[in-house]
């Protein structure tokens, strides 16, 4: 079993809103290049230790370690200033904007010289030619890169969500329901997406509800219940009904049997 330090790490998160206990002591480890999953029922704290992880809340107690140091952020800019970037449900695009304002929105160019500095006008050239690069390396298919989003089908948005976050972050990428309310073709599409992004060298974080596409997709999947990680698995050493038997509540023994918290094996 290898000793790799993890890239992103949590230990003994606690998150409460008044006598509700979001996060009650949850541990987390994310390993370079690798595509975890987490999981879990309805209030087992899944969104809670993703809104702590990148910046959109401030946990109560407990520590987050990006590289090995302690990191405190206090909004979803410290993490994205930190190279985490979040692919939210919502997808966060503006549908009005072409697909490279969309890629560039919030980090627009603008041009050299004084066109840029006195009258800054953006790179619009630019942002158009990188935005096609980051499209072409994903293979994203669209026809256009000047094609507003709002004329797109709802994986080609998706797509667009996801190319922004690989092209922004230099540490990892978090993807939140990722294929929520997409059909069967362009949900396809888009776990051909996240996988192209892990083999870009970017490790992600997956959280779905769909157990076959975490199965899939996942090296190791984390298990949340009641505000805690009760185990973690592998599609190689458990089976699907397993997993959700431990997300629902399996037997104190066979949860322990379960437990499998090391990192992934070094790849030969």
């Amino acid at each position: 079993m290898s000793s790799r330090q993890p890239l992103l790490e949590a230990k003994g998160l606690v998150k409460r809103y008044g006598q509700v206990v979001a996060l009650d002591g949850a541990d987390f480890e994310l390993y370079p290049g690798e595509i975890l999953a987490i999981i879990g029922d309805n209030g087992a704290g899944k969104s809670t230790l993703i809104k702590a992880l990148s910046g959109a809340l401030q946990p109560d107690d407990g520590e987050i370690r990006l590289d090995g140091k302690p990191v405190h952020f206090r909004s979803p800019l410290d993490a994205r200033r930190s190279g985490i970037e979040t692919v939210y449900q919502d997808l966060a695009v503006a549908p009005a904007l072409d697909i490279a304002a969309n890629i560039f929105l919030g980090r627009e160019r603008r041009r050299r010289g004084p066109l840029g500095l006195v009258l800054r006008l953006l790179d619009k050239r630019g942002m158009r030619r990188e935005a096609q690069r980051q499209f072409a390396e994903l293979k994203i298919g669209v026809q256009s890169i000047r094609e507003p989003v709002e004329n797109l089908s709802g994986g080609q948005r998706q797509g667009v969500a996801v190319a922004r976050a690989a092209a922004w972050a230099e540490r990892l990428a978090i993807m939140d329901e990722p294929t929520a309310a997409l059909g069967v073709k362009e949900t396809r599409q888009v776990l051909d997406l996240i996988r192209r992004v892990r083999d870009r060298g970017l490790p992600v974080i997956l959280i779905s509800h769909d157990m076959p596409h975490v199965f899939e997709l996942a090296d190791r999947i984390h298990i949340m219940r009641l505000g805690k990680r009760v185990a973690v698995v592998t599609p190689q050493t458990h089976t699907m009904p397993e997993a959700v038997a431990i997300m629902t509540g399996a037997t104190r023994g066979e949860l322990e049997q379960s437990l499998h918290k090391g990192p992934p094996k070094e790849s030969p």
